[in-house]
């Protein structure tokens, strides 16, 4: 156990904030090695001078970031980029098995309910998938074999129907088949900018997508949201003063705050595109679950966009397929970029979605995913009733509002001492913020019987009616 104490007298922000930044600090230096505990969260907060609930945070943040696991009843362990190896044999032996790995045992034993995926619920698909699969088989037994070497005008022609809503149908010459939405959105990024350039991404958003770009040298660019997405505003400062290549939105139904952009403000949003050259990928991975009235951005301004969907919030996660509706000739790069990121998609599955959706089959699962989500939600809301939410009959997740003195990440790890996996709203903070917005999402896609959603459910609400001054966090 180490005796470290960390300076919080500079910085700007909240304590927390400055402490989980000492500690990622002393991580990357090495002054705390790989292995080594951190002081226990009262002892620690005694030598501060601060709030136990201060340091719990904290503590929090760094374990979301990959720097540090937990074990109750053991304590809060170094597991972030070794700087030197493991003091002793005792303390590297607290990593195996590691938190993820004891929280995959306890999901596979039935013990842990996983609120923290939100990919199409499983309805029954396996007989299509069997008639379609056979019939590839037997028409095209050696292309199933081999590399895939072009794109199918087929590929291209299920991307435009799947793509296409009641206001807007892309050229097929400008689809771009994926290996699924995420991959997609990174051969985007990927293709249109170099290191060093700023991409632009909504305050809350899809996070594995601002993490992808740091990896490839790129530098995440947060932009302030309201109830209705990115503010217009906030996004002309960020292109005057910062100068991003490419901004990252889910205007058709937000991941985790359900917002859906009003079309005033994606004219406004296309308008800014223009004239500040600025790209856009449209990630409309959650509004192809209903038919969004509103005229997509890449509709406004499809010189500028690339339109993303795919299968796996409305279909099936597991077949990896989506499409890239691309400004005019950028298709071509857009696979390239798959390729070379990825090694290429596979015949079969990408064949296997071009048939489901040309022949109706994809159409015929997504109404079914559709009315599984829908009943769901009404569980939600009868099970959550009395609780402020945001929620929608299309959508498998919803935006709760913590009571007070709930803070996210308390809750998050309260939740998961009870069985329940959430997602913190930290999960979804595309830059480090000192906004706090007090919300956890719960997806409830993931258990196949009902009877476990409402059991989940139940566990949540009563943790909630017990408040925060019933839980108590252990080193």
């Amino acid at each position: 156990m180490t005796n470290w104490v960390p300076n919080l007298d500079d910085g700007e922000g909240p304590l927390y904030m400055r402490l989980a930044g000492r500690i990622e600090e002393a991580i990357e230096t090495g002054t705390l090695s790989l292995g080594t505990k951190l002081p226990p969260q009262r002892n620690l907060a005694f030598d501060l001078g601060v709030t136990v609930g201060t340091v719990s945070r904290a503590y929090s943040i760094v374990r979301e970031r990959g720097l540090v696991s937990g074990e109750v009843g053991r304590g809060t362990y170094v597991t972030g980029p070794a700087s030197a190896p493991p003091r002793d044999e005792e303390q590297s032996i607290v990593f195996t098995p590691d938190a993820n790995t004891r929280i995959a045992e306890r999901y596979s034993s039935g013990e842990m309910i996983r609120f923290d995926a939100s990919a199409a619920p499983l309805v029954p698909i396996s007989e299509t998938l069997e008639r379609l699969t056979a019939r590839i088989l037997r028409e095209d037994p050696l292309q199933v074999s081999d590399y895939i070497r072009s794109v199918s005008p087929d590929w291209q022609r299920a991307g435009q129907t799947w793509l296409a809503n009641r206001n807007w149908r892309p050229p097929m010459e400008d689809i771009a088949p994926v290996q699924g939405v995420h991959s997609g959105i990174v051969a985007i990024i990927a293709a249109m900018t170099l290191p060093g350039d700023r991409i632009a991404v909504e305050e809350l958003s899809y996070a594995n997508v601002p993490r992808a770009a740091q990896m490839m040298g790129r530098r995440p660019v947060s932009v302030a949201i309201d109830e209705y997405g990115a503010i217009p505003e906030k996004l002309e400062h960020i292109c005057a003063q910062q100068h991003p290549k490419l901004i990252f939105l889910m205007p058709g139904l937000q991941n985790p705050t359900l917002a859906v952009m009003p079309q005033e403000r994606r004219e406004a949003i296309a308008a800014i595109a223009r004239r500040y050259n600025l790209l856009i990928i449209e990630d409309n991975v959650y509004g192809c679950l209903h038919d969004d009235p509103i005229p997509p951005i890449a509709s406004l301004a499809p010189e500028l966009t690339f339109h993303v969907s795919g299968l796996s919030k409305a279909v099936a996660a597991g077949l990896r397929a989506a499409w890239v509706a691309c400004p005019p000739r950028m298709a071509g790069r857009v696979v390239t970029a798959t390729r070379l990121l990825t090694g290429g998609k596979t015949y079969l599955l990408t064949e296997l979605a071009a048939r489901m959706v040309l022949c109706g089959a994809a159409e015929e699962i997504r109404g079914r995913v559709a009315a599984e989500i829908a009943d769901r939600v009404a569980i939600v809301r009868e099970m959550l009733d009395g609780y402020e939410f945001t929620s929608s009959n299309y959508a498998p997740f919803i935006w709760l509002k913590l009571p007070d003195p709930w803070l996210s990440g308390t809750f998050k790890t309260a939740a998961e001492r009870e069985g329940v996996l959430i997602d913190s709203e930290d999960e979804f903070k595309s830059a480090r913020s000192e906004r706090s917005f007090h919300r956890v999402r719960i997806a409830f896609s993931n258990p196949v019987d009902r009877d476990v959603v409402r059991d989940g459910l139940q566990r949540l609400r009563a943790l909630l009616e017990s408040g925060a001054g019933a839980y108590e966090s252990f080193d």
